[in-house]
């Protein structure tokens, strides 16, 4: 069967590779569409790093090495099921929770599977990936998605990953929430919050993510920092109390600071987004203002609910998918156009 595979630094290439054979407790789906993560591009950029395998030192979990197939945020069509297989049916669409953890080290007795010493990712680390013609998966990851456009179905995976930290902040319904970035995380945080009721606010220079924001309506107001000072906006559209809950989805330092210095006596800094290098964090005013940093990695039982906010209408995944192209394509017109002409784009679907 055809498949983009990641041989390193660079270099993707369409191959053909053996067709997965379906076991007991598995599902074969025929990837629809597969969205173009951060990570994805990290990984072309760079060259591999955890939790990718490198060409000779394999993923714990898959016991695989470079290459692998690419593609972890994908939705699909149920072709097959293993023995064993209940509450699907051939022809299901649905998504993949990508993850592959060991089941017994201690966070993953305690339920915090996402947080697996061995953690892993379909697409990134082994056993396959959306961009193929054909994936195996265990039955426990795989979500149906009912009447949900498969192209749209593919940002569900990002979208858990909002849902999770919003989740994890405690934020609710009547908060002034601050959220730090509008790139594709940013934007479907903000899209959670509007969803539960949250005055979402967000701070962002890009002028092309500042309209997404705006026109998709998932942003109450939009802050550019470069034009007013973030915390004292806050402080005034809230009556001097400041910001119940911030998230940090941007990975950039100046961004921490100033979600830290705006938010409210108690509140709660929620941390998303991964950093490059390690950041520094105001104690002081963490000390003096009593408040509570939290982090969230991916996600955990999360996928549901995020479908169900999709299939009840909270949440308009549609204006998020801002190009889709072909496998054959993915290089040039996936990760060179989001290397090129990121603030153009939310999310880039590819389809094999």
């Amino acid at each position: 069967m055809k498949a983009a595979r990641y041989h390193g630094k660079e270099d993707l290439r369409v191959e053909e590779v053996p067709e997965p054979v379906t076991q007991p407790g598995t599902v074969k789906i025929r990837p629809a569409w597969t969205g173009i993560c951060g990570s994805d591009l990290h990984l072309f950029l760079e060259g591999p790093f955890p939790p990718a395998p490198s060409q000779t030192q394999p993923h714990p979990l898959s016991g695989e090495t470079l290459p692998v197939v690419f593609g972890h945020e994908f939705s699909g069509v149920v072709e097959e099921l293993g023995e064993g297989v209940e509450g699907l049916a051939v022809g299901d669409a649905v998504v993949v929770e990508p993850f592959m953890v060991c089941g017994e080290c201690p966070p993953c007795r305690d339920g915090l599977y996402n947080a697996c010493v061995k953690m892993g990712f379909i697409g990134i680390s082994g056993r396959g990936g959306g961009l193929a013609e054909h994936v195996v998966v265990e039955r426990r990851w795989v979500h149906p998605v009912g009447d949900v456009p498969l192209d749209q179905a593919a940002l569900v995976e990002p979208l858990a990953v909002a849902y999770h930290g919003v989740r994890l902040s405690g934020a609710k319904a009547g908060d002034t929430v601050l959220v730090g970035g509008a790139g594709p995380i940013g934007l479907l945080t903000c899209a959670v919050l509007h969803a539960i009721g949250a005055r979402a606010v967000v701070t962002e220079v890009s002028g092309a993510r500042k309209a997404k924001a705006l026109e998709t309506g998932v942003a109450d107001v939009v802050l550019d920092p470069r034009e007013v000072d973030v915390a004292a906006r806050v402080l005034e559209l809230t009556d001097g109390r400041g910001a119940d809950v911030a998230i940090e989805c941007s990975g950039a330092q100046p961004v921490l600071d100033t979600l830290t210095r705006a938010l409210k006596a108690g509140g709660t800094l929620q941390i998303v987004a991964l950093f490059s290098e390690p950041p520094t964090l105001d104690v002081m005013t963490v000390l003096l203002r009593e408040l509570t940093i939290k982090g969230a990695i991916g996600y955990a039982d999360d996928h549901p609910a995020a479908i169900r906010l999709v299939q009840d209408g909270k949440v308009d995944l549609a204006p998020f998918v801002t190009g889709r192209i072909a496998v054959e394509d993915v290089v040039e017109k996936g990760y060179r156009e989001l290397i090129d002409h990121k603030d153009d784009h939310v999310k880039i679907v590819v389809s094999v």
